[in-house]
């Protein structure tokens, strides 16, 4: 039994003494989150491809040189052969899963077709791979001060510099996160 509020929708902040380097100073969207645990993106961890790989994997040619120059983030270590794309509605793709009225996530490939025609939703990030928590785990983590939590930020999410995200997600809840302390101790 869950014994926080779903936090779906929602950032996780990694605290500086989360040392895992696959989410050291990390941001991580909350896709879904119940009883039988969570699923997440990674969004502030840049993959050494661009749009443009993906869609030349998949043989899809964008329309415009842009496009194929949009990043692509490493989404967490799970999968990291699997595309999501976190974006803006409206659209009516194959496999999406809404998260929020604001927020969509979609795992098939008519919205890569989309977005190489110029046709894509207006505000998207593209992601290989998820971060997964096993049942109890983010709670357990959260209780270990792993994570700092707030409701999520489109701007954040869209339109803030990557190297900028872990910082500006953690201003939302009224934290300079650079004079935390890297360590964690329990009273």
């Amino acid at each position: 039994m869950l014994s926080l509020n779903s936090l779906t929708n929602h950032l996780l902040i990694a605290m500086p003494s989360l040392r895992d380097p696959t989410f050291r100073r990390g941001v991580a969207y909350v896709c879904q989150h119940s009883e039988e645990g969570a699923m997440g993106l990674l969004i502030n961890r840049l993959s050494e491809y661009r749009l443009g790989d993906v869609l030349a994997q998949m043989n899809i040619q964008p329309e415009r040189s842009h496009i194929g120059d949009a990043p692509v983030l490493i989404g967490g270590p799970v999968q990291p052969e699997r595309g999501f794309v976190l974006h803006s509605p409206p659209g009516d793709w194959e496999s999406s899963f809404k998260i929020s009225e604001r927020i969509c996530v979609t795992t098939s490939r008519d919205v890569l077709v989309a977005m190489a025609a110029g046709r894509g939703p207006q505000a998207a990030l593209v992601a290989l791979g998820y971060a997964g928590w096993s049942s109890g785990q983010l709670e357990n983590e959260l209780r270990e001060n792993a994570w700092l939590t707030v409701p999520a930020d489109e701007h954040i999410l869209f339109a803030t510099p990557l190297e900028q995200r872990w910082e500006a997600a953690a201003a939302l809840v009224g934290v300079d996160i650079a004079n935390l302390t890297d360590y964690a101790g329990h009273a």
